[in-house]
This record gives C-alpha cells, sequence and structure tokens, in this order.
C-alpha cells in the first residue's frame, strides 16, 4: 500500500521543538538542504545536526559523519539523498532511536516508509518543509 503522509504528524513535527538531523547537508549553498536546513533552524526554531561523508560544520551547527555519531536524542532524520540510498538512511535512524523520517521532495522508498512505520516512527515522503509551511501558515 503507498504511504500517505498525514497532515497532522507533518504539522507536529514542524511546529513541536526538536533535533533535525540533515543527512545529506553540507557547505554548499547551491544545494537544497542548505536552505531547508536554515528555513528549519531560523524559521522554525528547530536544532539542526548536519550530517554527511564530510562532517561539515553548517549554519554554526557541528557537524557528523554518520547518525550514529550524533551525541543525545535525534527526533527527526531529514533525508537528502537519493531514493535508491535512502533505505539505508531510514535504516539507521531506526536503529539510533529516531522519532521520525522526512524523505525529502523528490525522494520516495515505500519499502523503507513501511520499515519505519513497523518501528514506530513517523514518516514524511516526498515533500519538503518550506513547501508544507505556507499551508500551515508558517
Amino acid at each position: 500500500m503507498a504511504h500517505i503522509n498525514d497532515p497532522e504528524l507533518i504539522r507536529t513535527l514542524m511546529t513541536t521543538p526538536g533535533r533535525w538531523a540533515v543527512v545529506g547537508l553540507s557547505n554548499n549553498p547551491q544545494r537544497a538542504a542548505f536552505e531547508v536546513a536554515r528555513f528549519l533552524q531560523r524559521d522554525l526554531g528547530q536544532e539542526i545536526i548536519p550530517v554527511s561523508l564530510k562532517g561539515d560544520d553548517v549554519h554554526g551547527a557541528q557537524g557528523y559523519k554518520t547518525l550514529a555519531a550524533v551525541p543525545g536524542s535525534i527526533d527527526v532524520v531529514d533525508c537528502f539523498v537519493n531514493s535508491s540510498r535512502v533505505g539505508e538512511v531510514v535504516d539507521q535512524a531506526i536503529a539510533v532511536g529516531a522519532k521520525a523520517v522526512w524523505l525529502q521532495l523528490g525522494v520516495a522508498d515505500e519499502a523503507a516508509a513501511a520499515r519505519a512505520t513497523a518501528a514506530g516512527l513517523g514518516v514524511v515522503m516526498d515533500t519538503c518543509p518550506k513547501i508544507e509551511a505556507g499551508p500551515l501558515g508558517l
């Protein structure tokens, strides 16, 4: 069965202060992750945690190379990776005890979404917080 995003989950994730691990976030301002992370941090008041192969610090936040290296709890794992690789990130999110995964616009993996849901994580797929903010009045 195809995943359908829950508008209440989207609202809750975006309006409840939390720690968002942004996977694929680097210091490249040409990448969508750079601007979306700034939006999460500046406009929504979320704590961002950059996660990338280089472990870059971004927007004043310390970066890490893996989700497993992030100290403390993670509320949302925001996935800026190709659909063919997102299943691995979702499995890591499950392993570290994240509360939710957010697969960005254009990123979809029904099997990964089903695994996350079965593990008790909230799942948002194929949309962006900046897109969802307008209809929510954020």
